[in-house]
């Protein structure tokens, strides 16, 4: 697997893709965002999410409200 841009973590090349078509490059991109944001692009699915908030969570981040 590839390693992805910025600070994010390895989610898979879908949802790679998604997050990068919207501008969301790194970490502090996907703080700006709500869970149900991030959800609803295709291709970030509950896995992604789940190691989305575990790297959030690392750096004392959270997802938007």
């Amino acid at each position: 697997m590839t390693t992805p841009p910025g600070d994010l973590p390895a989610i898979g090349g879908p949802a790679t893709r998604a997050l990068l078509a919207e501008g969301i490059g790194t970490l502090d991109d996907v703080a700006r965002h709500s869970r149900r944001e991030l959800a609803a692009l295709h291709g970030v699915g509950p896995k992604a999410l789940r190691i989305l908030e575990e790297a959030l969570a690392a750096r004392g981040l959270t997802f938007a409200e």
